[in-house]
């Protein structure tokens, strides 16, 4: 769908995407990009590299629960001069903060959307959601306190003088839109789109070369291998000699939802699929508690039998910290060192993707046992 471009990423200057964290050490990573990692704001608020981090301003990330390392990630917290938190909850990154800012659930305020992906059907529909219900106490949609900031900071020429209808109509003008419109039909209107095929043939592929590229020379200037090569795990501990992966279940969004009890009846435990030999040879049957160890930490969860998975693998689920009280079911606390269930707080970054940065997700290693309280 056809809209115009509101990132801001025009407004930056050059001499300020250079000072993305971690751009120095991965020129190809997210700094390339203006975004950073966790892991270099940890650095930067812990220990001044490349420079101190001394305020945050966070929107919904449960940096505790979503981010490897997680007990360093509390000290980053801790050092930081100024925080500020806008959720929906008082999550455990909350806490932290010296201001939280309660924001309205999506069905507490507008919100548009410009295709829906999937496929060119759904592509084609745009819609602005009303709001269903009026936000509790204090609460406001996060667009809303962005504007207002924005303002506030002097930048209001940027963000349309804190108004948020004329920005949504600048941002679907090129699509023939606008909010009149759509507030007129809440199910949503469709653009019909055409798809386009061979689009290389028009432009080249959006590589340096403009072809594309097996041997990339962007990853051998930075003495990367420039063709494909499979690396297995990149370190070994021993007495670990089990590969830890984390995996997403459908049922939870990230951190979110374990309070709800429709949901947390149909995994009211943290789990971690093994295989079936796995398994026996470490004595645990199906549903049983057992401790995932690394070398950072230990934190438990229910066992749950998986044949497709290769043996010596760990697939473990990150997000648990909420409490479900119409279901008795309990919280957990994001920095237990004594085997409780954030496996972020197991997972470590002494080593990671050299391009990326990204951390050993999917490959740390670990032991299991049964769990004895």
């Amino acid at each position: 769908m056809p809209v115009n471009d509101v990132s801001g990423n025009d407004l930056r200057e050059a001499t300020q995407w250079c000072k993305a964290l971690g751009l120095a050490e991965r020129p190809l990573g997210l700094g390339k990009s203006g975004w950073i990692l966790s892991d270099d704001l940890y650095r930067a608020a812990i220990e001044a590299q490349p420079y101190r981090v001394r305020a945050l301003v966070g929107f919904g990330a449960n940096l505790l629960l979503s981010h490897a390392d997680a007990a360093r990630g509390a000290e980053a917290l801790r050092r930081l001069e100024f925080h500020v938190q806008s959720d929906l909850y008082m999550t455990p990154t909350a806490a932290y903060a010296d201001i939280v800012l309660p924001i309205a659930s999506a069905w507490e305020r507008e919100g548009l959307r410009v295709g829906f992906g999937l496929d060119r059907d759904a592509c084609e529909l745009v819609q602005f959601r009303p709001a269903v219900a009026a936000p509790r106490g204090e609460a406001r949609a996060d667009i809303d306190i962005v504007f207002d900031l924005a303002v506030r900071l002097g930048l209001g020429n940027h963000f349309w003088h804190g108004n948020v209808a004329a920005a949504l109509d600048h941002h679907l003008e090129p699509s023939g839109l606008n909010l009149e419109a759509l507030r007129a039909e809440p199910r949503g209107i469709r653009v019909p789109l055409e798809t386009a095929y061979r689009k290389y043939r028009r432009g080249g592929f959006p590589t340096p070369s403009g072809r594309i590229e097996i041997f990339s020379a962007a990853l051998q200037e930075i003495g990367e291998p420039p063709l494909p090569e499979f690396r297995g795990p990149v370190w070994a501990a021993p007495g670990f000699p089990m590969t830890l992966t984390s995996a997403k279940t459908p049922l939870y969004c990230h951190s979110q939802h374990r309070n709800l009890a429709p949901l947390r009846r149909l995994e009211p435990d943290p789990v971690a699929e093994i295989s079936p030999l796995t398994a026996a040879a470490r004595d645990i049957g199906d549903g049983d508690w057992l401790a995932i160890t690394t070398p950072r930490g230990r934190v438990r969860a229910r066992a749950r039998l998986n044949a497709s998975l290769a043996d010596g693998i760990v697939a473990a689920r990150h997000g648990w910290w909420q409490a479900c009280p119409e279901l008795d079911l309990p919280s957990y606390d994001a920095l237990d060192p004594h085997g409780r269930a954030n496996i972020n707080l197991a997972i470590g970054v002494e080593t990671v993707d050299p391009v990326s940065g990204a951390a050993p997700h999917r490959c740390y290693p670990c032991d299991i046992s049964k769990f004895y309280d």
